[in-house]
């Protein structure tokens, strides 16, 4: 009794559609729009020349603060771990050149090891503050390409998933049953 009430309820719940040409569809040319592409290309060039450009292109404009206060950072912190560096190894210098004269500004503070450490000390926090930086500009290009690649997505509220049971009616007097999904993104 299932299977026949199933069958009954396929058998009337199907619909069909047919295209309906009118005159003027097949008389009207037909309508082009045009359509502004956007590159990623152009959005990764733009990035790679000026940094923070192609996330501008990418009308992503809260992007690029972010990018410059990064880069602004990172550029202090090249500049004071250079200067110390720079200060620590001159002292460095003058305390083992072997001259009398010459004399350091830590000769009661630091020992000649501590001198050595702090150098050190400067010029891997430089180094890293190097990297950092290119690392940032390397992050830079590539949220430009990920945002012109995804610029066009459309993130819409109305999706939609129909089901509905299908009837079909096949040659020889086969006839199938199944399903229709229709999934709609606006």
């Amino acid at each position: 009794m299932k299977s026949f009430c199933s069958f009954f309820f396929l058998l009337f719940a199907f619909s069909s559609f047919a295209q309906q040409l009118t005159i003027e569809d097949s008389i009207a040319p037909p309508k082009t729009q045009e359509v502004k592409r956007h590159f990623v290309k152009k959005a990764v060039l733009y990035s790679a020349l000026v940094p923070g450009l192609g996330q501008v292109y990418n009308k992503k404009w809260w992007k690029v603060p972010i990018i410059y206060a990064g880069f602004g950072g990172l550029g202090v912190a090249i500049g004071i771990n250079t200067k110390q560096w720079r200060t620590y190894s001159d002292a460095y210098r003058a305390r083992i050149d072997g001259d009398p004269n010459t004399v350091d500004d830590y000769v009661d503070e630091y020992s000649e090891a501590n001198l050595v450490t702090l150098k050190n000390y400067y010029r891997r926090n430089m180094d890293l503050s190097i990297i950092f930086t290119s690392v940032l500009y390397s992050l830079n290009i590539i949220d430009a390409a990920v945002d012109a690649h995804l610029f066009e997505y459309d993130i819409s509220d109305d999706l939609s998933l129909h089901l509905q049971p299908q009837l079909q009616f096949g040659g020889a007097g086969n006839t199938f049953t199944g399903a229709t999904m229709t999934m709609r993104f606006k």
